[in-house]
């Protein structure tokens, strides 16, 4: 099973709730699966550019026009997209860790976001067909920490749903969510019980995926 974990988090694990949400996650994915391939993209060592014209230009012209020929410097646009773009198809489950940050995904994890949902790298699109995915991922997990509490489908809640819409768009629609909120501790005096309850999920889910993985492993060995 192929794992690539990107990491929105500018702060070392020990202040970081979200950051101690993927460390008991791949914890315990690592104990019941030691083969597993993991790619981590720290995304604050790895910073995405802004999407840019030439970007624009080199991924969408071709879609509109199949005689487009892209100029070096749209080429160019394209190197950071196509290498992220690379780890995102050969993986099987993306981890995304972030905070929320006023009430959406921090702009970091956005921008990479832009880089690698493009035309030509994780989909193909036309008139005819629609939308087909050139990636293999089949769930997304998401470790999120907040500092307000939220309630599901709350309307404040934008990071959610600008996950579920990108990567939606690209065929992806099994999400799993691990939200540590109330991590405010001037408003929220169980903040330390709502981290604890949340790690215990993450690793949970960990279990889940593993157990699912190793029963498709061994199904497809089983076959006639």
């Amino acid at each position: 099973m192929n794992v690539l974990h990107v990491c929105a988090n500018p702060k070392p694990t020990e202040e970081s709730v979200s950051k101690q949400l993927a460390a008991a996650f791949f914890g315990k994915m690592i104990e019941l699966r030691p083969d597993i391939e993991l790619v981590n993209v720290d995304l604050y060592d790895e910073k995405p550019p802004f999407f840019s014209y030439e970007l624009y230009k080199r991924v969408w012209y071709p879609v509109f026009d199949a005689a487009y020929k892209p100029s070096k410097a749209e080429e160019m646009a394209m190197n950071y997209a196509a290498a992220q773009a690379e780890a995102f198809n050969a993986a099987d489950v993306l981890v995304l860790t972030m905070p929320m940050w006023n009430f959406t995904v921090p702009a970091i994890m956005k921008a990479w976001m832009d880089q690698v949902l493009c035309p030509g790298l994780t989909f193909k699109i036309s008139p005819q067909e629609g939308v087909t995915p050139l990636h293999k991922i089949k769930s997304i997990v998401l470790l999120v920490a907040s500092g307000g509490v939220y309630k599901e489908d709350d309307e404040r809640d934008a990071l959610t749903r600008q996950v579920r819409s990108a990567f939606g768009f690209v065929g992806i629609t099994d999400i799993e969510i691990v939200w540590a909120d109330g991590q405010n501790p001037l408003f929220n005096m169980d903040h330390e019980q709502r981290k604890e309850m949340a790690i215990e999920a993450a690793s949970e889910i960990a279990e889940d995926i593993a157990e699912l993985e190793l029963e498709t492993t061994f199904g497809a060995f089983g076959e006639e």
